[in-house]
């Protein structure tokens, strides 16, 4: 068993008062994570599927009398895949309520689904936390250093998925089919996509301009869709945890870029899915895209289960002077460069060092990561 950093995160939050909501891709362990807990807690747990049609239908609109009669005496209720019950933040409070007593976990894969559901009825009765792919740490501490170290490049090309990791043979069958049902179906399943050939030439043009700076405008012309129509779906693939955003930082230079962004993906093997291209690192001219991708993903995860509250940043000015990361926290700003190959000499633009004034400086490469991935 590779053992999940917010396993011991999420067992002190275990107070039988709040729910505690675990939100994060499909496939990724959120299942397993909770149901290990839950059984710890109680063998004899409830467990609710969301994707089972016929728990669905039970479930639509309960009322309190079914609920008490469902749950009886059990003290741990597991929700899995919640959002795709009907009105499940009212079903979770009135379980919390019909006893004071109770356990609830609840698990999620759209992050949009959930919160329109649940924060209003929960307010002040949940801890939320989310769950990613395999981290880095988490394998090297399960694992050892050199055996990790070791499959730095099939991460790069395949990804951190569960069932990647433990069955390497079978990942581009496995990344395939992920795709397929979780990309795609779950997706235009939400009902937020009218135009599903839109959603995917606007991924496939994501995952060509992964560590470049995106303009929703042009993305439209690409793809043949407005620029609402655009924000919308990148909001939706974000909070389907496909994709996230890369703010620009802009605070005093009048040069500096501040209508793009940047967008990465959650997964390298998702993105490589996307455009159909698992050749080796070797053959491959996006190493530098993927190595950018690996980095500020695999960082996000730890900055997420660390309790990170700060934000993080790319900068640029008009005349082409970048910084491919910050980390601003406490009014403490830390720069990175991110580049695969260790020989490659970076200069830190000056006009940024004497208007910032960073407390730390560092170029992440090939030869160094794990000191920045923990």
């Amino acid at each position: 068993m590779i053992e999940r950093t917010l396993q011991a995160t999420l067992k002190k939050r275990v107070d039988y008062k709040k729910a505690i909501i675990l939100l994060g891709p499909r496939q990724v362990g959120k299942t397993t994570l909770i149901s290990e807990i839950a059984a710890d807690l109680n063998p004899d747990y409830i467990y609710i599927n969301g994707d089972d049609p016929a728990t669905r239908l039970s479930w639509a609109n309960p009322s309190q009398a079914f609920i008490n009669n469902y749950i009886g005496n059990a003290k741990v209720v597991v929700i899995d895949e919640a959002q795709r019950l009907e009105n499940i933040g009212l079903s979770a409070k009135m379980i919390i309520d019909a006893k004071k007593d109770i356990q609830l976990f609840i698990s999620g894969s759209s992050a949009l689904e959930i919160a329109n559901n649940i924060n209003e009825p929960l307010t002040g009765r949940k801890w939320e936390y989310r769950l990613y792919p395999f981290s880095w740490k988490e394998l090297k501490e399960s694992f050892s250093f050199p055996q990790v170290e070791s499959r730095l490049e099939n991460f790069l090309i395949t990804g951190m998925y569960p069932d990647v990791i433990t069955n390497p043979g079978d990942a581009v069958e496995i990344l395939n089919n992920l795709a397929g049902s979780y990309l795609y179906k779950d997706i235009l399943e939400s009902g937020g996509v009218r135009r599903p050939d839109v959603l995917l030439k606007l991924l496939q043009a994501l995952a060509w301009q992964v560590g470049n700076e995106v303009s929703y405008n042009e993305l439209a012309q690409t793809v043949g869709a407005d620029k609402v129509t655009i924000s919308s779906y990148i909001d939706l693939l974000e909070k389907s945890f496909v994709v996230f955003r890369l703010n620009p930082f802009s605070r005093n230079l009048r040069n500096e870029i501040s209508s793009t962004r940047k967008i990465y993906f959650y997964d390298n093997g998702v993105r490589n899915t996307i455009i159909n291209n698992f050749a080796p690192i070797s053959e491959r001219n996006d190493v530098g895209a993927l190595w950018e991708n690996f980095i500020i993903s695999e960082r996000k995860k730890q900055l997420s289960y660390n309790g990170f509250y700060g934000n993080t940043f790319f900068w640029r000015n008009t005349a082409q002077a970048e910084i491919d990361y910050m980390e601003e926290q406490d009014g403490k700003i830390s720069v990175y460069e991110i580049k695969w190959n260790p020989k490659v000499k970076v200069k830190f633009p000056k006009a940024y060092l004497e208007t910032y004034q960073p407390n730390l400086i560092s170029v992440i490469n090939r030869n160094n990561y794990w000191e920045f991935l923990g």
